[in-house]
């Protein structure tokens, strides 16, 4: 009997041995950092452990509804001030401004609150787009912020918010929402205070550091109502707190929430191929208004995945469409597609070349008429008909359009001045010498004559001035002419009169009647404007013309 308990013993000691925690060569514990060894069958592997922001265990029972669960999470210090009252007021006596906005956040919230629970951040945030824009995510502001998170686009871009000619993340509802709380996040550690942090959202984090500034210099008090700011920071955090104060206690302020129920409005769908948006809607079987709501960053009729690589819809729609994509051909998924232009090219040759109406083609690019394309632009084309099939990422995600007015050039001639050469004559209207040499079939350095004909392609404006100056110049040059001759052109009334003259000349020598002597003295006026005339000072009618 005591051989069985010894032996019993020495397998019991071998089992504890093989439990125990392995050491490392400096003889400590291992910590959850350091590599595991490769597992030998029978093992379990070590399980990397990862420290959350959150510092409170959830409770047991689920919250009744949303808003259960958000008064749960508020962590801010309350703010009492006259400002708070009045804004109470403002909200508690538009219940149908309530009603709206609660109505708009409901596809939104829940996905708010749960990414303020995984960092640990205060509920009361999931409450600020109402205040920034009703939880409108097509919102924009006269500064250009956009989105219900209202990101700014240099600031969009510091938090990897994509913004070009295809879509805008500022109003994505995911990428938002990760930016908006990222740069809270940030704000909130820089100053060490969530109003703080709240005024620097509102007003930058460049102002609201020199006002704590200003106010340490003069041995003032540094908290959010202590700084001297604009007044719509300054009622930036008294609007957050009474929307607060409602949805914590709706009956003592005499409101009634909507019901939001505790649970995801939308799921996330991969795509992999492009698709248009009314065939993704028509695919999930919810309506377009609907699917652009959770799908808001699009800014054409067609989804890059590419760039977008998931849509979002109705928790209880995602299936379907996950079934309907299934189905279909993957060639029919898109109509549209991206295409990069190669050079500088008026907006009737890309139509033409992808075989679309000038019209539509503008109307889908935003393009206004008599446009050039410049060179590098990105717009969209029907699918097909020479058109890629696959886009690049590189091309959807820095998609830029960009066009000039197109210039129409007319042939024109205009007069060689005095002096004159090619050279001369291109300069004078900006082209380069070796061109209009060109047109003219001679060379850059050839000399001119005085009144030579030189053809030039100016653009339409610029052709016209130019012949109305080659007309000027050219009359110009013949009273010259002219002039120098001692000739004059006589005018048909001086002509008339001096034919008449004569006779009555004769007349007056001869003694004739008083008749005949009144008659001459018109006539010697017509006569005398039929003289010579004084040659114009040269450049007068040009000057004239030019004005």
């Amino acid at each position: 009997m005591k051989w069985y308990q010894a032996l019993a013993l020495v397998a019991s000691v071998a089992l504890a041995g093989c439990a125990a925690p392995t050491t490392a060569p400096d003889g400590t514990a291992p910590s959850a950092s350091t590599p595991s060894r490769a597992a030998r069958s029978g093992e379990m592997p070590d399980v990397a452990v990862s420290e959350l922001r959150g510092g409170k265990v959830a409770a047991l029972e689920a919250p009744a509804d949303l808003w259960e669960r958000v008064r749960r999470g508020f962590a801010m210090p309350d703010l009492t001030d006259e400002l708070v009252e009045r804004h109470e007021q403002w909200y508690t006596t538009r219940p149908d401004y309530i009603e709206r906005m609660v109505d708009r956040s409901r596809l939104y919230i829940f996905h708010i609150v749960e990414e303020l629970e995984l960092r640990g951040m205060p509920t009361e945030l999931a409450l600020l787009p109402y205040i920034e824009s009703a939880f409108n995510p097509q919102a924009v502001s006269s500064a250009k912020a956009a989105g219900m998170w209202q990101f700014m686009p240099a600031t969009g871009r510091d938090f990897r918010l994509t913004q070009n000619m295809l879509r805008d993340d500022r109003r994505n509802v995911l990428d938002s929402t990760r930016a908006a709380l990222d740069y809270l996040q940030k704000l909130h550690d820089m100053f060490g205070d969530w109003h703080l942090a709240l005024a620097a959202y509102n007003w930058g984090q460049g102002n609201v550091k020199r006002a704590i500034e200003r106010n340490q210099a003069a041995g003032l008090p540094t908290g959010y109502m202590d700084l001297n700011m604009p007044a719509e920071t300054r009622n930036y955090v008294p609007k957050l707190q009474a929307v607060k104060n409602i949805i914590a206690n709706p009956q003592r302020m005499g409101s009634v929430l909507p019901l939001i129920e505790n649970h995801p409005f939308f799921d996330t769908v991969d795509i992999t191929q492009d698709i248009d948006v009314n065939v993704a809607a028509r695919m999930a079987e919810v309506r377009l208004e609907d699917f652009k709501a959770l799908n808001p960053s699009q800014r054409k009729p067609v989804i890059f995945a590419a760039g977008t690589p998931q849509i979002l819809l109705p928790w209880n729609n995602a299936d379907t469409f996950k079934q309907n994509l299934a189905k279909a051909a993957p060639g029919s998924l898109a109509s549209w597609t991206a295409w990069v232009a190669p050079h500088a090219m008026p907006s009737r040759e890309v139509a033409s070349r992808f075989d679309m109406d000038e019209g539509d083609f503008r109307e889908m690019n935003n393009i206004p008429r008599g446009m050039v394309i410049k060179s590098g632009s990105t717009v969209l084309v029907r699918r097909g008909n020479g058109a890629a099939q696959a886009v690049a990422s590189h091309v959807v995600n820095n998609a830029q359009l960009a066009y000039a007015p197109e210039i129409v050039l007319r042939r024109t001639s205009v007069r060689a001045r005095k002096g004159d050469s090619i050279a001369t004559v291109a300069a004078r209207y900006d082209l380069p010498a070796a061109t209009v040499a060109g047109w003219n079939k001679t060379n850059a350095r050839a000399g001119l004559k005085r009144g030579q004909a030189v053809v030039l392609y100016l653009p339409v404006r610029a052709a016209a001035a130019a012949a109305r100056d080659g007309v000027e110049a050219g009359r110009h040059q013949k009273t010259s002419a002219r002039s120098s001759r001692g000739e004059s052109k006589p005018a048909a009334r001086g002509s008339r009169a001096q034919a008449k003259s004569a006779p009555e000349r004769e007349a007056k020598r001869s003694g004739k009647t008083r008749r005949a002597d009144a008659k001459t003295a018109p006539a010697k006026g017509s006569a005398r404007t039929a003289g010579p005339k004084t040659s114009p000072k040269p450049g007068a009618k040009k000057a004239k013309a030019k004005r």
